[in-house]
């Protein structure tokens, strides 16, 4: 089981280091598409930057995997949960939670004492041969129980 989390100051600078960050700790990873969860990575602290933390603020993203799903969290000092959009095709913003949307199993928001994080989940894929996992399997939502 993979488990970490790194702290992003607020800067834009900040998301291509946590797309990094994020393809470090997976290196080693099971099978699943990287640059699926590096775009979704992207999304998310893009977001996180633009929109979560405040001036001289702070994101933490925290990456955790095992032998059936990667779990990406990015947690800001932001209250308002993120909704997903639907942009005209002259909007230049708008379609990061709708790529998360797309490419991820699962996503959601979940309430901090000062903020929320956003969450995304992809599952692995079974080895050749391998049987999917049931329906229950696959709605199962992780419970982590960090305070930060």
């Amino acid at each position: 089981m993979i488990d970490v989390i790194r702290r992003f100051a607020r800067s834009t600078a900040s998301v291509p280091e946590a797309r990094d960050f994020a393809r470090s700790v997976l290196r080693d990873a099971r099978a699943f598409d990287l640059d699926e969860v590096l775009l979704c990575v992207s999304e998310v602290a893009t977001n996180a930057v633009r929109h979560g933390v405040p001036v001289g603020g702070a994101f933490l993203l925290m990456v955790c995997a095992d032998d059936e799903r990667v779990r990406v969290e990015c947690h800001d000092a932001n209250r308002t949960r993120p909704r997903v959009r639907h942009p005209t095709t002259d909007d230049l913003h708008g379609r990061g939670l709708l790529l998360v949307d797309a490419i991820a199993s699962r996503w959601g928001v979940g309430p901090r004492p000062f903020g929320k994080y956003v969450w995304f989940e992809l599952d692995v894929e079974p080895p050749s041969g391998g049987h999917p996992a049931s329906d229950a399997d696959q709605k199962a939502e992780w419970t982590l129980g960090y305070g930060i």
